[in-house]
Parts: structure tokens; C-alpha cells; sequence
């Protein structure tokens, strides 16, 4: 099928295509049957829906007179308008974006590669984008009004999707679109797109073998989802793994998997089921590996008591910018579980029950970098001590724009390491003195 015209609003050949294709879309809507169509499936219904169109396209012609291509580019955009998200339908098929940011009805960014970049595309207007929201929260029975005008909700491809509507929204109705990845980035591509070197990946493999825990940190973009993947692959196909997640994006391949998912509140406000819950309940469920997608609140406490108690090898991501900043967001939310347990003991479950927290970053020409990997060494009065194992020094841009620096290890050999050998998995020392140049 043809793919929507470049629009603009602002192009009067463009503001009469959008025109003719409203009027053409309602037109229709008015001749179907919208329960029965809601019954067919997008192949079975196209045929006949195509010949309706076009005979009504014929019509409009008669004063209007269209291109072809024009033609089967509305037929395209009125097909998304009844069974999809009008004119984000065709941006939902680029394998490149992972980000739909719609700012304004006529105002929408993608981010490719790390990069957010305008796109042409548009809606007519504020009801138009409102009618996909709408469509789009009501598949998951939600509803978006002016009593509850934020709604998070996944589309049936399992990505994300969060919308704000006036009164919120000053500008209008704002609609942000997290794509899922279908396929499943694995080690070795980390390696080859530069983001971490192939010891730093071998170090990771061995510490998911013997089941240290791991903490990923970085921020909102940066590829902590990614790395999480990537690592629980290296887990046993022979260990019961339960994944909690407030959004299903993990793509576990091994066979013994427990997938659980929080549940939001209906629109009477209730039947919200928390991560804490799913955390808690996942310890009746025996376990070998308990994986949260993120910590955010006081989940933190029941995931830390079961690092502590037997649960070792569990893996989650926290939103920091820094390893140390990792253990503040820890610190706080453990905190917010309201057991008024003084500070210090707070850090020393931390401290005994994190073993390496690995920081993500999004470098300022989109690409993604491992910047630390850090090890947890015990803690020295009310403080808990790291290391760093591995770091990526920046070192500038190169004339292209692209960041330019060096991967290397610190030269300390990890206090685990003791771990590995006697798990049988033992590394070199020279795995710990290499670097490598990013250029």
C-alpha cells in the first residue's frame, strides 16, 4: 500500500487532501455498520470497504479532482483511521523509531538511533488526536476524560503509551508512544555497536552465572530494558525465573519463565495490583531468580530482603544518572515502605544485598555506552563503599559529531571474582588491565 503524502497544514494542497479524506472518513462511517465492522478483521473487510471508498472518491473528483496516487493514499489513511492510529499507523511500521512523541495535534517526533527528529505527518486537529487516544485507552478498558485526563496504557504490540489531555495538557492532548522492540538485541550486538566491550560482556556473563545481584541504573532512554534482556539470557534454562514488570517488554527465551504485570486502577479507582504485591507473592511461587523490570517505590525493600534471603541472582533497573546516585534512589525508597528502619541499617541491607550495578547512558550522539560497571565491597561507618571494575572515559566528539572515548578496566580484580573460581568459573587477570578505543 501506499504510504501517507508528506502533510502540512500549512500547504494549501495538503489541507485540501486532509479535508477530502475527513469528509471521505465520514462519509463512510455513516454508510457502515461500526458494530459488525468492529467484529472483522482488517483483511476480511478491506475489499468491499475499498470499493466503497472509491466510489465515493469518484464522487468527490467530480469537483475535486485527485491524482491517483492521492486517491490510494486516502484509501490507505482511511483503512488507519477505522482499524489503527490514522497517521501514526505507518510510523508504527518503521523497525527504526523507538519513540512516538506527538508534542501537539500538529506537531509529532520520532527518535531514531538515539535521535529525535520532526516528522511531516500531522492530524487534523485536537478532536482528531483525542479520537486516537480515546481508541487506544479503550482497547485496554480504560478512559481518558477530564476526571482522569493522564492515562498510561500498551498497545497489542506491547508498547508503551502514556497520554495527557487538558485541562493537564496546556497545548492540547499529548500522546508519547515507547515502541517494543520484537526483535531481541543479544550480546554480541551490544558489542558490536560499540556499547560495552567483549570482556566487559564476558565479566557480566560470569556474574549472572553466579548469581551476584545486579542492579542496572541509568536514565529514561538509556538501554536499561535492553541490557536486562540481554543479561537474563545468560540465566540457566535449568532455574525457575519469575519477571515483574509494570509493562511486559522482557523477552525471556528460557522455558521455565513466570511473566507477572501490575495492574493499574479501574476507572472506579480500584483493583490496582502494586509491584510490592508481585514482589511478595512471587517469594511463595519458589523461585531461583526473581527479575523486575524497575524499582520505583517500596517494592525496593522486598526486592533487597530477597537478594538477602536465598533469592541471590536477581537482576532489576533503577532510574539514576550515576552508580552512587543508584544507591541514593535505593536508599529512598526503601524508606518510602515507611518500616522506620534507621539509615544505617537501610544501607547495610543495601550494601549486603547488591553486588554490581552496571550504569547505562545515552551519549550525546544517540548512541548508548556502558560507563561503569561498579562492584559493592561492604561499607566503611554509614557509608557504602564501590569500585569501579570497568568505566568509559569520554574523550570529546570526533568531526562527524560522534562521541569519541575509551573503554577500559581499572586494574582491580573484583572481590567476586573469589565467587566465580570456586563456582567454576573462573577469568583471567588479564581481563581486568584491557582498554579499548571508541572512535
Amino acid at each position: 500500500m501506499a504510504q501517507t503524502p508528506a502533510l502540512s497544514l500549512s500547504d494549501p494542497r495538503q489541507a485540501h487532501y486532509q479535508e477530502v479524506k475527513s469528509r471521505i472518513h465520514e462519509q463512510l462511517l455513516n454508510r457502515l455498520n461500526l458494530e459488525r465492522l468492529s467484529q472483522v478483521k482488517r483483511a476480511e473487510a478491506e475489499p468491499e470497504l475499498r470499493q466503497v471508498i472509491n466510489t465515493l472518491l469518484d464522487k468527490e473528483s467530480e469537483s475535486n479532482p485527485l491524482s491517483l496516487y492521492e486517491r490510494e493514499s486516502i484509501v490507505v489513511d482511511v483503512f488507519n483511521e477505522i482499524f489503527g492510529l490514522g497517521p501514526l499507523e505507518h510510523i508504527l511500521l518503521d523497525g527504526e523509531v523507538s519513540d512516538i512523541l506527538v508534542n501537539r495535534f500538529d506537531q509529532i517526533y520520532v527518535e531514531r538511533h538515539g535521535v529525535l527528529e520532526p516528522i511531516d505527518a500531522v492530524f487534523k486537529d485536537d478532536r482528531h488526536l483525542m479520537r486516537i487516544i480515546e481508541r487506544i485507552v479503550s482497547t485496554v478498558g480504560r478512559r481518558i476524560d477530564e476526571s482522569t485526563p493522564m492515562v498510561d496504557a500498551r498497545l497489542l504490540d506491547g508498547s508503551r503509551v502514556n497520554a495527557v489531555i487538558p485541562p493537564l495538557a496546556l497545548d492540547g492532548p499529548v500522546l508519547s508512544i515507547r515502541r517494543f522492540r520484537t526483535d531481541r538485541l543479544g550480546a554480541q550486538d551490544l558489542v558490536n555497536n560499540l556499547a560495552i566491550t567483549a570482556p566487559m560482556m564476558e565479566f557480566l556473563k560470569a556474574c549472572v552465572a553466579c548469581r551476584l545481584n545486579i542492579i542496572i541504573s541509568g536514565g529514561t532512554g538509556a538501554g536499561k530494558t535492553t541490557l536486562l534482556n540481554v543479561l537474563s539470557g545468560f540465566i540457566s534454562e535449568k532455574e525457575r525465573i519469575v519477571t515483574i514488570e509494570d509493562a511486559a517488554e522482557l523477552m525471556l527465551r528460557q522455558r521455565h519463565v513466570i511473566r507477572l504485570e501490575t495492574r493499574p486502577a479501574n476507572i472506579e479507582g480500584k483493583g490496582a495490583i502494586k509491584a510490592r504485591q508481585l514482589v511478595i507473592n512471587s517469594l511463595r511461587m519458589r523461585p531461583d531468580r526473581i527479575v523486575v523490570g524497575e524499582v520505583r517505590g517500596d517494592e525496593a525493600v522486598d526486592m533487597l530482603q530477597a537478594m538477602n534471603t536465598g533469592h541471590d541472582g536477581s537482576l532489576t533497573t533503577v532510574h539514576a544518572n550515576t552508580p552512587r546516585d543508584a544507591l541514593y534512589r535505593l536508599d529512598t525508597m526503601v524508606a518510602m515502605a515507611n518500616l522506620n528502619l534507621p539509615d544505617k541499617a537501610i544501607r547495610h541491607q543495601i550494601a549486603s544485598a547488591v553486588n554490581i550495578i552496571i550504569q547505562v547512558s545515552r551519549m550525546s550522539d544517540g548512541s548508548r555506552r556502558i560507563t561503569n560497571i561498579s562492584e559493592i565491597t561492604g561499607m566503611e561507618g554509614d557509608v557504602i563503599t564501590m569500585q569501579d571494575i570497568f568505566v568509559f572515559d569520554r574523550q570529546g566528539l570526533n568531526p562527524q559529531g560522534k562521541v569519541q572515548g575509551r573503554f577500559r578496566a581499572t586494574g582491580i580484580r573484583p572481590k567476586a571474582s573469589e565467587k566465580m573460581a570456586s563456582a567454576g568459573i573462573p577469568l583471567p587477570a588479564s581481563l581486568f588491565e584491557h582498554s579499548h578505543q571508541v572512535n
